[in-house]
């Protein structure tokens, strides 16, 4: 510890390290119609609050600024306003992002800023976090397996997929990235001793063993990646070599094991989801058409968080049948979103930050295990964001940048100290931010499961759409259940950007046919027609033949009949 560091502000500071990254993981509580919601909102309140509490030990944080991985975060941070004010990219929507990606960069600012001697002991709280967060998730997913009747919604989330654990976070994912992090966490902390080697093995055997409940594939390359972690860090202790290197074997046993147990006839889900093979089909689509828009817009891309409404809206009669807002890969996405020189230079230089994370960790010196664990946490979270997109999510995204400012070089020792106060205020205004969206997100529970004495349907649309960051799910509310017009048109047109489904798709052709935009309510009907959606198919059922169909078809709704011309996306905003 070094003179700098006040030491009685030393346990304060421990435990909302080891709070932020611990609790919003586990909170299964939430209100229709955002699943996980309030698991967001407790990790920006959770890292506002440490960020007020830790200011005091930064000595210079301005420095994180100039490094790669700082200025990256910067270039993404810009990004949700230039689609407000540029692209005219909803505000409720824009700020969303810009708030997340501005809390990941503060955050990755507090780790960088943070002197090599303090370091150790906010790793240490930082991991007992993470152990927090994996120990109860293995528990939550045990009985969401083996127990399901147990799982109450309120306190153990109750899995949708029989067999499959999914852990409070509701995705299997994600419970295997964080069972990642858990592995990682133990391996620190027991070779920091603070806690006992012999519980090592049966820490990451338990988290192994959870992977296979989740039956996650991206869950068992992560399991090599620890195996490969034991077979290259040679300044690792022998034991941790060891339980690292035998996690393949800790898949196998426990592959066996539930193998046993589904004999007696109970639902396997790892057995079944890898009987559709390595790889997802429909992701590849994606991947494919994603490119293809990333080719039709190199140069400025679709524009930050349009890939839903850009896709869905372009011609793609080979697409995937199920509904995307996302590429499913952070390289695509960015590239597709923001074009590929923008998108380049933010990958550029991120990858530049983790060539200099691992020419760090790679160095002896007493840095050098702190880096390596911390490099471990980002890259295991880099292979999920290859196949996902758990940066999406502020629960990992916060965590992440975090470790990614430990795993790169600290600043000196002797920096001159800078005022606490304004990490302070920003501290204060994530936890008041988070307090206030709360808050805001009621007028929206409002719409999706009202109370008996509520106001009318309208009335509650109305107010949710001057909701500050939830405004655009009460305009699928008005899309879906006001009358065919402009009204439903115009809150079609916001609502778009989040999210696109086969139900707006059908009440967005309604509305343009009710404006008289007849052929455009043809186009989107030839949308929904590719995407060959039950709901869709039933619409569609109506229409007559092709060989019947003709100009004068009685009864035959507009929609029947195909789109004179292709349309290009953004004449459809």
């Amino acid at each position: 510890m070094s003179a700098a560091t006040p030491a009685p502000h030393r346990p304060a500071a421990s435990l909302c390290l080891a709070l932020a990254t611990g609790l919003p993981p586990l909170v299964a509580f939430n209100q229709t119609p955002a699943a996980t919601l309030y698991n967001q909102l407790l990790a920006l309140a959770g890292w506002g609050l440490a960020l007020a509490v830790c200011a005091r030990f930064l000595p210079r944080w301005r420095a994180g600024l100039t490094t790669p991985a700082g200025l990256a975060l910067v270039l993404l941070c810009v990004a949700p306003w230039v689609s407000l004010f540029w692209r005219g990219l909803p505000s409720s929507l824009a700020l969303g992002s810009a708030v997340i990606l501005l809390a990941g960069l503060v955050v990755f600012l507090l780790a960088q800023g943070l002197p090599a001697a303090t370091r150790p002991w906010v790793a240490d709280a930082f991991c007992w976090g993470l152990l927090l967060a994996g120990g109860a998730s293995i528990a939550i997913s045990a009985v969401q397996v083996f127990a399901p009747e147990w799982a109450d919604g309120t306190l153990i989330a109750r899995s949708g997929i029989p067999g499959r654990g999914v852990g409070n976070l509701r995705q299997p994912n994600h419970l295997a990235s964080l069972m990642m992090w858990t592995a990682v966490a133990a391996v620190w902390l027991t070779e920091r001793r603070r806690a006992p080697a012999a519980a090592l093995a049966p820490l990451l055997f338990a988290c192994v063993f959870t992977v296979v409940l989740s039956a996650s594939r991206t869950g068992f390359i992560g399991v090599a990646m620890l195996a490969l972690w034991g077979l290259v860090d040679r300044q690792l202790s022998r034991p941790a070599r060891l339980a690292l290197l035998a996690t393949p074997v800790m898949l196998g046993l426990s592959w066996w094991l539930m193998a046993q147990w589904s004999a007696e006839g109970h639902a396997f889900g790892a057995a079944s989801r890898l009987s559709e093979g390595a790889g997802s089909p429909s992701r590849l689509a994606i991947l494919h058409d994603a490119w293809a828009l990333t080719r039709a817009n190199p140069w400025l891309g679709v524009g930050w968080g349009e890939f839903n409404f850009a896709w869905t809206l372009t011609p793609f009669p080979n697409r995937p049948i199920a509904f995307f807002d996302h590429t499913h890969n952070l390289p695509s996405q960015l590239a597709v979103e923001l074009g590929l020189p923008w998108a380049g230079a933010v990958l550029a230089l991120l990858g530049w930050g983790l060539w200099q994370a691992w020419r760090g960790a790679a160095r002896p010196g007493p840095e050098a295990p702190l880096r390596r664990a911390a490099l471990m946490l980002v890259l295991a979270i880099g292979l999920h964001s290859l196949l996902e997109y758990p940066l999406w999510y502020a629960y990992f995204l916060l965590p992440a940048c975090f470790a990614l400012g430990l795993a790169l070089p600290a600043r000196a020792d002797d920096a001159p100290a800078t005022s606490p106060a304004p990490w302070q205020w920003v501290g204060g205004l994530l936890m008041a931010g988070s307090l206030f969206a709360v808050w805001d997100y009621q007028r929206i529970v409002a719409i999706y499961a009202p109370a008996a004495d509520d106001a009318p349907l309208s009335r509650r649309i109305a107010a949710g759409q001057h909701s500050v960051f939830f405004s655009h799910q009460a305009d699928y509310a008005a899309a879906t259940s006001l009358p065919p017009g402009q009204a439903a048109l115009d809150a079609t047109r916001r609502t778009a950007f989040s999210l696109i489904d086969a139900r707006l798709m059908m009440h967005w052709s309604r509305s343009l046919e009710a404006v008289g935009d007849v052929d455009g309510a043809r186009f989107l009907a030839d949308r929904l027609r590719e995407f060959r959606n039950p709901t869709g198919d039933t619409w569609f059922a109506s229409c007559p033949t092709a060989a019947s169909l003709t100009a004068a078809a009685s009864g035959a709704m507009p929609q029947c009949q195909p789109a004179s011309d292709v349309r290009d996306w953004r004449r459809l905003r």
